[in-house]
């Protein structure tokens, strides 16, 4: 009987480890199979614009994107040739470089700093400005613009390539700065009194000790900016005014309007507008998510 009872427990002894191990397996493949289908759900979307942007304009009014693939022959670049011999659109991209450079470093380096003595020194109304900070996010782009252009304006910066970098930098500060102090609050205050016992100021701790450590942040940050701004139409047709300044964005959605918005036009333009986004973004993806990740809970 006893030995009938210490073969039961070592079976169930053993069961436990193989139920776990199974139970382990399936949950990892509904995990893969739910991030295979929200990959796909992503990816059919942009798959589905370049195909359409390389078909004659017959085939898509007469058949769907999918049935290119029963005839690749019929695949054709006419449309990006429309798209790029179009006055405007090559200093298009360079205005947009122009504008998207400057408007992605400025909101950073400068948050950076301003969340350096937010995260590591205590002084009056430091939490005040922390929750204002917050607050600023939540204020919409839209019910700001107004003011900003007025100020702009007064300081006659309108229409000008500054003008939109200080509109660009004021509206990407409040989360940029949130970030920052979120990501260094989880670093080791020893670190900054180690430090300031080696005779370090406050520059030297940021540059060479704060900043090497926040990678993933900076990173994850000026992709998100750069992304946000490249892909701007809204604050650039209020902030800018000018056509000669105009963005690849704006300069796109005038060209749709000249020439009656046909999907043999609007399917190559959307797509060249993406790719350079596109490009940065799949390069610099784990640092974006681990950056994300790490700025946004507060340690």
């Amino acid at each position: 009987m006893v030995e009938r009872e210490n073969t039961l427990e070592t079976r169930k002894t053993f069961k436990l480890p193989i139920h776990g191990f199974v139970h382990w397996k399936w949950s990892k493949l509904v995990m893969n199979v739910s991030l295979a289908v929200i990959v796909l759900i992503w990816l059919i979307p942009i798959l589905m614009l370049f195909i359409s942007s390389i078909r004659p304009i017959g085939d898509m009014l007469t058949t769907g994107w999918w049935s290119a693939f029963l005839h690749p022959g019929r695949f054709t670049l006419d449309n990006y040739k429309t798209v790029l011999s179009s006055k405007g659109i090559g200093g298009g991209f360079i205005n947009s470089l122009i504008i998207t450079i400057p408007s992605t470093i400025l909101p950073i380096f400068i948050g950076a700093l301003a969340a350096y003595p937010l995260s590591f020194y205590k002084f009056p109304g430091r939490k005040l400005l922390f929750v204002a900070i917050i607050a600023m996010q939540i204020v919409p782009l839209q019910t700001v613009l107004v003011p900003v252009l007025l100020t702009l304006k007064g300081i006659h910066l309108n229409g000008t390539f500054p003008g939109i970098w200080l509109a660009h930098t004021a509206f990407g500060l409040p989360l940029c700065i949130y970030l920052f102090h979120n990501y260094f609050a989880q670093l080791p205050y020893s670190l900054i009194e180690a430090a300031k016992i080696d005779g370090a100021n406050n520059l030297k701790i940021f540059s060479i000790l704060i900043a090497p450590m926040s990678k993933p942040v900076f990173a994850s940050l000026a992709i998100f900016q750069f992304l946000w701004i490249w892909n701007d139409l809204l604050v650039a047709m209020v902030v800018l005014g000018n056509p000669a300044l105009s963005p690849l964005t704006v300069r796109l959605t005038s060209l749709l309007g000249s020439l009656d918005a046909g999907w043999n036009i609007m399917t190559p333009a959307a797509f060249a507008s993406m790719i350079l986004p596109l490009i940065i973004f799949l390069a610099f993806q784990k640092y974006f998510v681990r950056g994300i990740l790490a700025g946004a809970v507060k340690g």
